[in-house]
């Protein structure tokens, strides 16, 4: 009885018993405040959340991967509200989802603090850590100057460099027979496109985290390799093959080494009066001018290096006489010279003639012109959306009812379903092409009349379409597998077959799929994981007005 009476059952309990219940009641009301609140603590503790949904992409440090670093010295001109807004939704024109569905917002708001914090140590790449993370497996001159006998009969100009993210492995094809010829590891997260010597021999890799990896085709060995940045955007090979630049988003540097991969020079990027660095959006090769062009993402000027030991030297502060050199000069040999802007450019085209480039804006629907002999904007670019310039090409377009002839350009757009087509006379827009939804990849070639362009980041993924280019009308959807990517489209050498990739999994069927660039139809799969890009040497080396150089 004595126990039926404790939990209160039937008699009535005295005062002092219901007093008790109430503050037990009401310490328990406080325990379980305070256990929800320690819940929550721990549910939003960053730390373990970072680890979770985004080292993969970002890395376990913060400094990238395949997704940029995330370090307050990379989001300094991101605010937090955007970072929590991306955090929550995810990315135009990236990979990167929203994780709306999978953190609540104290999780959210719990990683965008975090990401804002220091990491200790602060990451650091001296020009010490730089030659010291040099790696030589074969000496210069000691492997054989002539190709493996596997490549016996081979068109070595008509070889692709294929690059499979799947498994981090790079596949040399056949051009010619479509067969793969050999097959190795690559570095994690190769980022910004393979780039060779002007032979065929060499090609440069750059990872996402860095690391340059220089390869012999020929011999099939990896030759050598060093890291020039902790989160690296692209590299770029000098037109005769001499000198390598490499662009980075940490630290703010533009690395120069030769083609040994022997470190030449950094330059800190800092804008001209020494007091705002800067992120290099790209860096590419401009062979005519014997220079590397750079885009600075967060600096409004453009870079160009040259790498002409004659270079004339570059007027520096005030000039009193040019013609005797009166004043402050700097050799023009791999330094910059500066073309100052009214805003930053991310990413830019050249023109045939390497004199001007077009550059897209990050005020939407604008771009802007830049004349690189007089070193200043020229023209306005009516760009919708955010054109991908660094995939646009170019061909010469026959208007109707007898109009003459003009060179054209046109870009695919992250963020909106059209083709931009812009006459390069008057820098007018020609046409804009309604495609299924936004793409990233466009080609084509001097051999064939049509131009293809992808709709990956869209619910057209798995449709490639295709542009007549002398009525710049979409004349062909092309998809094999429902659901799943088809993108990135390269040429062989002589225009007769396109190579797409089915941007999947091996296991899921990932592969290059041959297209008959006439008929459209498919002629072959090749199986490969995941095979985010393909390049074709001759049309690279050739810069072929039909692919990104």
């Amino acid at each position: 009885m004595k126990n039926q009476h404790t939990v209160g059952m039937s008699a009535a309990p005295r005062a002092g018993t219901r007093l008790s219940v109430r503050n037990l009641m009401r310490h328990l009301g406080l325990l379980c405040g305070l256990a929800a609140i320690a819940a929550s603590s721990i549910a939003a503790d960053p730390a373990p959340l970072y680890q979770q949904h985004c080292a993969v992409c970002h890395g376990p440090g913060r400094l990238g991967v395949t997704g940029p670093a995330l370090l307050p010295e990379s989001l300094a001109r991101l605010r937090k509200p955007e970072a929590i807004k991306t955090i929550t939704e995810g990315r135009a024109a990236t990979q990167m989802l929203g994780f709306a569905d999978r953190l609540n917002k104290d999780e959210i708001a719990a990683l965008a603090d975090y990401i804002y914090t220091a990491v200790s140590p602060a990451p650091t790449l001296s020009e010490a850590d730089i030659k010291a993370s040099r790696i030589v497996n074969f000496a210069p001159g000691s492997l054989s100057a002539k190709p493996a006998e596997v490549f016996q009969g081979v068109d070595m100009m008509n070889l692709f460099i294929v690059v499979e993210t799947g498994d981090h492995h790079v596949t040399i094809l056949d051009g010619d027979k479509l067969e793969p010829i050999h097959r190795f590891p690559s570095r994690y997260a190769l980022h910004g496109g393979p780039k060779f010597t002007p032979d065929g021999r060499y090609v440069f890799f750059a990872s996402r985290d860095g690391w340059i990896t220089k390869f012999d085709i020929w011999n099939l060995k990896v030759v050598a390799e060093i890291r020039a940045g902790i989160n690296t955007r692209n590299v770029a090979v000098s037109g005769d093959g001499k000198y390598l630049a490499v662009a980075n988003y940490l630290p703010h540097t533009l690395v120069l080494l030769d083609a040994d991969l022997n470190l030449l020079k950094v330059h800190p990027v800092l804008d001209k009066d020494r007091k705002e660095s800067s992120r290099v959006s790209a860096v590419y090769d401009a062979a005519p001018r014997q220079s590397f062009v750079a885009a600075l993402k967060d600096v409004p000027e453009v870079w160009e290096i040259s790498y002409n030991p004659k270079a004339d030297d570059i007027p520096v502060g005030m000039i009193h006489d040019f013609k005797y050199k009166e004043g402050s000069f700097i050799p023009g040999f791999l330094n910059p010279r500066r073309t100052f802007l009214t805003e930053p450019l991310d990413d830019f085209f050249f023109t045939q003639n390497y004199s001007e480039l077009m550059g897209s804006s990050r005020e939407a629907g604008k771009g802007q012109v830049v004349h690189l002999d007089v070193r200043k904007k020229i023209a306005d670019l009516k760009l919708p959306g955010m054109p991908h310039l660094g995939s646009g090409i170019t061909w010469n377009y026959k208007p109707p009812q007898g109009a003459q002839d003009r060179m054209v350009m046109a870009t695919p757009n992250l963020k909106e379903g059209l083709i931009t087509v812009i006459d390069m006379k008057d820098w007018s827009t020609i046409k804009t092409i309604p495609t299924l939804g936004p793409g990233f990849f466009m080609r084509s070639h001097e051999n064939t009349p049509y131009a293809w362009t992808d709709s990956m980041m869209s619910k057209g993924k798995d449709t490639l379409q295709v542009i007549d280019k002398r009525t710049l009308e979409k004349v062909a959807e092309v998809k094999t597998n429902p659901g799943k990517t088809l993108a990135h489209v390269e040429f062989t050498r002589d225009g007769k077959y396109v190579l797409a990739s089915l941007w999947e999994r091996k296991a899921d069927g990932g592969a290059l799929i041959v297209f008959d660039a006439a008929t459209f139809k498919e002629v072959k799969r090749i199986p490969m994981d995941k095979p985010v890009g393909k390049y074709n040497l001759y049309n690279k080396i050739m810069r072929s007005e039909g692919t990104s150089h």
